[in-house]
């Protein structure tokens, strides 16, 4: 039995191999499809397909952002280079911004090391190989954090919606209960009303009687409606139990259940029962806002 896991996570990873400290941050939200959004040092770049690889063994859906960072331990080990091409851009951008918009004035060389990138800390001898341990190794533990912290919120929904599905379960038996009397009920109180009507001199068409009860039976009857809700009831603790990632199909079953309340509201007409139906649908509707952070 998998974890059911909340879409809402946080994680972070490091690894220092003697020469670098790699941290990898993860932040996750809500999110109908799988959203990856990587930001790493541009020399980091070439690992961009490994962390998504890393990133959906641990995550199957949901905003993803990802922060890789790196830091030289020794100044030996890193040289400043500077990215020419780069800053020519910069450069030949402002003077356009300058010349279009009449502007004068100097552009410095301390506007111009301020854009990103156009210094690069590097290491003096770069080892793919080397950063790639790292890295992985760094994101790997990101992970784990990140899932560990999706699993215990997604306990805690898994938690609430089972308390919401047991007063559910509750309301609706007393539903079941109060609907096998609604026909006799309804009979008593026809058969009265027209007595008050017509006056005791007049004698009750039994046919006719017999007739309207019967309409009345087959309109209220909610029998089924009540057998397919609690099976969908059933079919929304199974998914549950089996945990992973089950958002999508929680979201399916909340639908009909909404679909089979709201057809048993629209049959009856007892007050009593259509203030428990209002109660179901609140707390279908608490689940159904719950779901929404399910992965």
């Amino acid at each position: 039995m998998a974890n059911i896991l909340s879409m809402t996570g946080y994680g972070k990873g490091e690894h220092n191999d003697g020469k670098r400290i790699i941290t990898a941050e993860i932040k996750t939200i809500n999110n109908r499809y799988c959203d990856i959004n990587i930001k790493t040092p541009r020399h980091l770049r070439f690992f961009e397909d490994n962390i998504r690889k890393i990133l959906k063994n641990g995550v199957q859906r949901g905003r993803i952002d990802v922060y890789i960072n790196i830091d030289y331990l020794s100044e030996s080990d890193t040289v400043i280079v500077p990215n020419l091409c780069l800053a020519k851009q910069y450069k030949d951008a402002i003077d356009e911004i300058k010349s279009k918009l009449d502007i004068n004035s100097n552009v410095s060389l301390d506007t111009i090391i301020k854009f990103q990138d156009v210094l690069v800390a590097k290491e003096d001898t770069e080892d793919e190989e080397e950063l790639r341990v790292c890295v992985e190794t760094a994101m790997n533990n990101a992970v784990e954090n990140l899932v560990r912290m999706r699993a215990l919120e997604g306990g805690q929904l898994e938690a609430d919606i089972r308390s919401s599905m047991g007063k559910i379960l509750e309301l609706m038996d007393e539903i079941a209960k109060n609907s096998a009397t609604l026909v006799t009920d309804y009979r008593t109180k026809f058969e009265t009303r027209i007595k008050e009507l017509l006056g005791s001199i007049h004698e009750l068409d039994e046919n006719r009687l017999y007739n309207e009860i019967v309409i009345y039976a087959d309109k209220s009857d909610i029998n089924e409606e009540i057998v397919r809700f609690k099976s969908h009831m059933c079919q929304l603790g199974s998914v549950l139990e089996a945990g992973g990632p089950v958002g999508r199909k929680l979201d399916f079953i909340i639908q009909e259940l909404n679909r089979e309340i709201n057809t048993i509201g629209s049959k009856i007409g007892n007050l009593e029962i259509i203030q428990m139906v209002i109660e179901i649908k609140n707390l279908l509707e608490k689940i159904r806002e719950q779901i929404q952070n399910i992965e």
